[in-house]
């Protein structure tokens, strides 16, 4: 699944070309994705103007005119692309196979018509359309946690949530009510940036009193830092996600322990070897050397 960075690394791409931009036309090449497409999905967005893109955690949101959000989901291989309706010196490469073009948002902005091109293989992605006044009820967002990238996610916050939990640490922090968008990927990063193991119990971080340790500012520090830093790169664009000009990020050339099993320990003076692991039936990446 994308994670975080992947998802706004879209969003970025995306933006100059459809915020402010009329969606003259939506045109549906199938009547579902993972999910039946909503009912009159193409009647109900058409002529409408893109006020923003935005993003929850993992989901990109194009909001409309009049209140109006589609929520869009990636699944495992989706992705957009964008090209002119008529080919020009700005025309960005096919990236996928044209069979596996789903959904074409057809938009035009100063005068210049382009495509915005859904291509999902699996079929694993989906949209829903919501009220824009009502995202906070819509169920994959009614109880998600701050977003890694804003002002909420601090040390104090983290140490109300695992106070008292015995919980492994990678899994407090991969559940998406603590923290919105993290996922497997980064939070191997973020552990080993912080010389914190995945299996340390949540609540050793916490002092008696509820207040944050030192090592929990220093995790509350590198969460927010290995985020900015994939995001800056472009995102992880492991197999399926690319970026909506067709390129890849290369953030994942710059893994320190993620996908390393049984490579050199990278952090200056650790001379340990990276191990992987399974908790809760997926892979985690760590050193045991010096993540304690």
């Amino acid at each position: 699944m994308p994670e975080l960075p992947e998802v706004e690394t879209v969003r970025r791409g995306l933006a100059p070309v459809m915020e402010g931009a009329l969606l003259t036309r939506l045109q549906q090449n199938r009547p579902d994705l993972r999910f039946p497409f909503p009912e009159a999905f193409a009647e109900r967005v058409a002529g409408r103007h893109i006020v923003s893109l935005g993003r929850r955690a993992k989901y990109l949101l194009i909001d409309l005119e009049d209140n109006l959000t589609v929520i869009s989901h990636l699944g495992m291989s989706g992705s957009f692309r964008i090209e002119d309706e008529v080919q020009g010196d700005f025309h960005h490469a096919r990236s996928k196979d044209s069979k596996h073009d789903h959904v074409i948002f057809h938009v035009e902005r100063d005068g210049r018509a382009q495509k915005v091109i859904y291509n999902d293989p699996r079929r694993f992605g989906f949209m829903h359309l919501w009220k824009r006044s009502e995202l906070d009820l819509y169920p994959a967002f009614a109880e998600l946690g701050p977003e890694p990238t804003g002002n909420a996610l601090d040390a104090d916050y983290l140490a109300g949530r695992l106070s008292g939990k015995n919980q492994p640490l990678k899994g407090a922090l991969l559940d998406q009510t603590v923290i919105a968008g993290l996922g497997n990927i980064y939070v191997c990063e973020a552990l080993w940036r912080s010389h914190l193991s995945p299996k340390r119990q949540s609540g050793t971080l916490v002092t008696p009193k509820g207040k944050p340790k030192k090592e929990l500012l220093l995790l509350t520090e590198a969460i927010r830092a290995v985020i900015a830093d994939a995001i800056a790169a472009g995102g992880s664009s492991l197999r399926d996600h690319i970026q909506t000009d067709g390129s890849l990020g290369y953030f994942q050339h710059s893994f320190s322990v993620y996908d390393r099993e049984g490579g050199a320990c990278r952090m200056p003076g650790c001379n340990g070897t990276v191990e992987r692991i399974t908790q809760s039936g997926r892979s985690t990446f760590y050193c045991q050397a010096c993540q304690k």
